[in-house]
């Protein structure tokens, strides 16, 4: 039977833990400049949505509240951080 243990990579990199699991390809982290366009296309989408054959306007506060949130995370995020470099 196989044993269930962490063992320990060596990968060059002080940082980086030894039981991530993609500790063995050099890379570790997200991808947030990937996750800002998604949200900007999603809020374009949700403003897209206003035309249709809906007669209340129950669903266009909706649909123009998650699109103002979504575009507004995506803002956010395309703001440089000061002194994040130093990490």
């Amino acid at each position: 039977m196989a044993s269930t243990e962490v063992q320990a990579i060596d990968t060059g990199w002080v940082r980086e833990p030894a039981d991530a699991p993609s500790a063995r390809f050099g890379w570790h982290g997200t991808a947030p400049r990937t996750y800002a366009i998604a949200a900007f296309v999603s809020g374009l989408i949700c403003l897209a949505m206003l035309k249709g054959n809906h007669i209340g306007h129950v669903e266009d506060i909706f649909l123009i509240g998650f699109a103002v949130v979504l575009i507004g995370y995506a803002g956010f995020k395309m703001i440089p951080k000061k002194g994040a470099w130093r990490r």
